[in-house]
C-alpha cells in the first residue's frame, strides 16, 4: 500500500480513538445499578466500546475506502456520489416488483443477482423514459469502468438492504459495463462469506453467492488489490499499540 495512504488510514483510526475519549469525558458516569452488579472495569470498557462504535461509523469506512481506491490507481473517487439514472419506466417498475417479491418471499423466491438483472433487461420496454437519482456511498473509475458501492453496517436490516439493491439494480441496468457492489467491511461470523448468517437481509441478496456482495476480505481487496484487508488490519493494530497507554491511563483515572 502506498505510504501516503497508510498515513491517511492510520490518522483516521487514531482520530476515532481520540474522539472516543473526548466523548467519554462529556458523558454522565453515574450508573448505580450497573455499578452494583458489575465491576467498574467492566462498566468502563463497555462504555468505551459503545462510544468507539459511534466514532467508528460509516463515514470513517467511506473515507478509508476512498483513500485506498485513490492510492491504488482509481480515478474520480467520490463519496456520496449522486447519479441521475434514466431507464424505461417498465424497468423501474420491474425493479420495484423484484424488491416486493423478495421482501414478501413470494412463491419461495430465492435471490440470484445475475438472473434478476438479465430478467429485467429482457422485459419489453414501454418506450417511456424516466429519470431517478441514486446516491452511492463510494464511486470511482478504474480501467475505464465505473464502480459503485453501497456500504452498510455488518448486520444491515432488511430496509437498508432492499434500498441498496434497488439502487444497484438501477445503476447496473443503466450501465451494464459498470461494477456495482453491496459492501460489508467485515464478517462478524468468521473469515469466509459462507459463514455469514445474519438472516434479516438474506431475502434480498444471496450473501454467499451473489457476485455484487462483498464481505470482509473481498470488500477491501476489491478496493485496493490482494492483501489490502490484511494491511488495513495491520494499520489498526499499529494504532492500537500506539494508543494503548493513553486509553489505559484514561481508564485508570476514571476508575
Amino acid at each position: 500500500m502506498d505510504q501516503r495512504c497508510v498515513t491517511l488510514v492510520r490518522d483516521e483510526f487514531r482520530d476515532c480513538v481520540q474522539r472516543t475519549l473526548v466523548r467519554l469525558q462529556g458523558e454522565p458516569t453515574s450508573m448505580p445499578f450497573h455499578e452494583a452488579l458489575l465491576s467498574r472495569e467492566a462498566i468502563f470498557w463497555s462504555r468505551f466500546e459503545r462510544s468507539f462504535s459511534t466514532s467508528f461509523g460509516q463515514r470513517v469506512i467511506e473515507r478509508i475506502s476512498a483513500y485506498i481506491a485513490q492510492y491504488s490507481g482509481a480515478e474520480n473517487v467520490i463519496t456520496q456520489k449522486q447519479t441521475l439514472v434514466s431507464l424505461d419506466s417498465s424497468q423501474f417498475a420491474a425493479i420495484e416488483n423484484n424488491i416486493h417479491i423478495a421482501r414478501s418471499n413470494t412463491a419461495g423466491h430465492l435471490p440470484n443477482w445475475d438472473n434478476e438483472v438479465n430478467y429485467i433487461r429482457s422485459l419489453p420496454l414501454s418506450q417511456r423514459i424516466d429519470t431517478q437519482r441514486v446516491i452511492s456511498d463510494l464511486y470511482f473509475v478504474r480501467n475505464g469502468q465505473a464502480n459503485y458501492f453501497s456500504i452498510k453496517t455488518v448486520k444491515p436490516n432488511i430496509d437498508q438492504t432492499a434500498e441498496a439493491k434497488r439502487d444497484l439494480l438501477k445503476l447496473k441496468l443503466a450501465d451494464q459495463n459498470s461494477n456495482v457492489y453491496f459492501g460489508l467491511y467485515y464478517n462478524p461470523f468468521g473469515e469466509g462469506r459462507e459463514l455469514y448468517r445474519w438472516t434479516p437481509p438474506m431475502k434480498i441478496f444471496d450473501f454467499r453467492r451473489d457476485p455484487c456482495v462483498l464481505i470482509g476480505r473481498d470488500y477491501w481487496d476489491t478496493l485496493g488489490g490482494r492483501g489490502t484487508y490484511d494491511t488495513v488490519l495491520e494499520i489498526a493494530q499499529s494504532v492500537s499499540h500506539e494508543l494503548q497507554q493513553l486509553v489505559r491511563q484514561y481508564g485508570n483515572d476514571t476508575l
